[in-house]
């Protein structure tokens, strides 16, 4: 299935349990690998939309980078919120699965599954 996107980091045991889920099912993954080749400010936003969440819903909070810029400001909007996550991409929470004009966190990597329903 070439219509299938995931944005994949490595190093994080979720999104690696993510990406072998979709293979076990016979799902080969478009896989992208954002620390390297992050989202812009327009495929971000569209990831939210397609995901139904706010920016702040889709910021790891845990990151060094929320605190040092201060991202926990409610003052702050969505377009200050994207554009942090675009300049620092770890502060994205992964992995992301896009199919079917869709787009699910594999947190459980289950989750992603209700795509393909």
């Amino acid at each position: 299935m070439s219509d299938v996107t995931i944005y994949h980091n490595p190093r994080c045991s979720k999104s690696r349990e993510t990406l072998a889920l979709l293979q076990e099912k016979g799902i080969e993954p478009a896989v992208i690998e954002y620390l390297v080749t992050p989202p812009d400010a327009v495929t971000l936003s569209a990831l939210l939309g397609q995901l139904g969440v706010s920016p702040r819903d889709l910021i790891r909070k845990k990151e060094a980078e929320y605190e040092a810029l201060g991202l926990d400001d409610p003052a702050l909007s969505d377009e200050q919120l994207i554009a942090a996550m675009v300049a620092h991409p770890r502060l994205i929470e992964r992995p992301i699965v896009v199919a079917n004009g869709r787009a699910a966190l594999g947190r459980p990597p289950e989750a992603v599954l209700a795509l393909f329903c």
